[in-house]
């Protein structure tokens, strides 16, 4: 019997897309295309307002900006290969490369998780010590903010991609998914894989744990600091505010526990189910966030417009 193959050996992987379902794969793929432009729109343009705007150079902002980054990075990690295979059938993925997608998407995704965290905790600063807000947090602060949470998220990624690279994986090739899913890759290793299940369910609980207890304080605090607010129409702006936050907040942990429990219990659930809760939980909130957490911002409206205004200056001028 030959051994198996190491990474500097192996074939590639193949792509199954979405399983039992691949005969609708061109009309799955439309919405998913759709939801990849809105976001690289949305997030674009509200990272040129922020860079381009001095007076947005705030944390809050600065911490819109960094989510853009994350959110376009891992949704590009995930959406053009996925519509290749939809639309190409270009199925086939290299070992190295499958396990770079697999590092970028739940890297990033650990990091937008510290990042909201930080958002909570600056929105309850600023509602709740108005004050000592400008103590307590500026835009470097911000920055350094961001960059613990993708140092957390790496932190815990490279010893998981570590356990995972040194597996060896058998003849079969075929990943039910339409990405490298952890779980789906780990399903293919012909050897104890118990090690690198307790680690990434262990880490996955802690780190969603933890800074989805912190995110619920967070709002709870600023929750009631709002019904304390005199003015009916200022509480009522300052729900409407929270509750779409709490909203895409909401999308994207209970829809990343979904997907990842999903995978390790089954539950009888359909493969496609599986696959499709775990696609629109990487596609969808990339493209809520710009509109929740930019759009819906007036300076940041207001920056998109004037970013708008200049790029069809020179078109107007030159009719």
């Amino acid at each position: 019997m030959s051994a198996p193959n190491r990474s500097n050996t192996s074939p590639p992987f193949l792509l199954m897309g979405i399983p039992d379902l691949e005969v609708f794969h061109v009309w799955i793929s439309i919405p998913f295309c759709v939801t990849y432009n809105m976001t690289l729109l949305g997030n674009i343009l509200v990272l040129l307002a922020v860079g381009l705007d001095r007076s947005l150079h705030e944390p809050m902002y600065c911490f819109i900006a960094m989510l853009a980054v994350i959110d376009l990075v891992f949704s590009t990690a995930v959406v053009p290969k996925m519509l290749s295979v939809f639309w190409l059938g270009s199925r086939e993925i290299g070992f190295e490369a499958c396990f770079i997608q697999m590092f970028f998407i739940h890297t990033f995704t650990a990091a937008e998780s510290g990042l909201l965290l930080a958002m909570s905790l600056d929105r309850y600063v600023a509602i709740c010590h108005p004050l000592r807000y400008s103590t307590i947090l500026s835009g470097p602060r911000a920055v350094q903010a961001g960059l613990l949470s993708l140092a957390r998220a790496v932190g815990v990624m490279v010893p998981l991609m570590c356990l995972l690279t040194s597996l060896p994986y058998c003849s079969s090739r075929v990943i039910p998914h339409s990405y490298c899913e952890h779980m789906a890759v780990v399903g293919l290793a012909c050897a104890h894989t118990a090690p690198s299940h307790r680690y990434s369910l262990g880490m996955a609980t802690l780190l969603v744990g933890t800074d989805s207890a912190l995110i619920a304080f967070s709002y709870c605090m600023i929750l009631r600091a709002v019904l304390r607010l005199p003015a009916h129409r200022a509480r009522l702006r300052a729900f409407g505010t929270c509750g779409s936050h709490a909203f895409v907040i909401l999308i994207f942990y209970v829809g990343g526990l979904l997907s990842m429990y999903l995978q390790v219990f089954t539950l009888s659930l359909a493969p496609h189910v599986q696959v499709l809760v775990a696609d629109f939980y990487l596609t969808v909130p990339p493209m809520l966030n710009p509109l929740v957490y930019g759009v819906k911002v007036k300076q940041i409206q207001e920056g998109i417009c004037k970013l708008l205004g200049r790029l069809a200056g020179p078109r107007s001028s030159q009719s």
